[in-house]
């Protein structure tokens, strides 16, 4: 997400900044590719400046990457929707446009039910691992494997 504090000499250049309105909203995961409207609020500019600051070309349908341009994501048809990585986003704020302050922050995405099922398992793993240190002989089993992997250096 960005979070833009308003600087009064990039009001002339940016055209009116409300400082009321935060972007924090306009992102709500940064590994996630946004599209046109998501980088119009966060760089709050109309819809075609940001196509003019877009990095494309009718001929070739994923040019060469373009420092002074913003950059989409790899696309494999010329009818796919352009998609932004925050972190292009980010860097042609910073870089071209000379904002002055600007953050991507990583928030967690919320848990899946993978997510979970793997937590449960770590969980039951610590469980199992504090009761194996709790006891005061190792289990029949693991002293049986260890005597013969004793036996079988010797």
């Amino acid at each position: 997400m960005f979070s833009r504090p308003v600087d009064p000499s990039l009001s002339a250049a940016a055209g009116t900044v409300d400082p009321s309105v935060d972007v924090d909203a306009v992102m709500a995961r940064s590994d996630a590719l946004v599209g046109i409207e998501d980088v119009q609020k966060s760089l709050n500019r109309s819809r075609a400046s940001v196509y003019r600051y877009t990095n494309t070309d009718p001929r070739n349908l994923n040019p060469p990457f373009n420092p002074r341009k913003l950059n989409p994501e790899y696309r494999s048809d010329q009818k796919d929707p352009l998609l932004f990585h925050p972190n292009e986003v980010a860097r042609f704020a910073k870089d071209v446009l000379r904002i002055k302050e600007v953050t991507v922050e990583v928030l967690n995405s919320p848990s899946t039910a993978t997510q979970q099922c793997l937590g449960a398992i770590l969980e039951e793993l610590r469980l199992i691992r504090s009761h194996l240190e709790g006891l005061q002989e190792p289990p029949s089993d693991l002293a049986s494997r260890r005597e013969r992997q004793d036996r079988a250096a010797a």
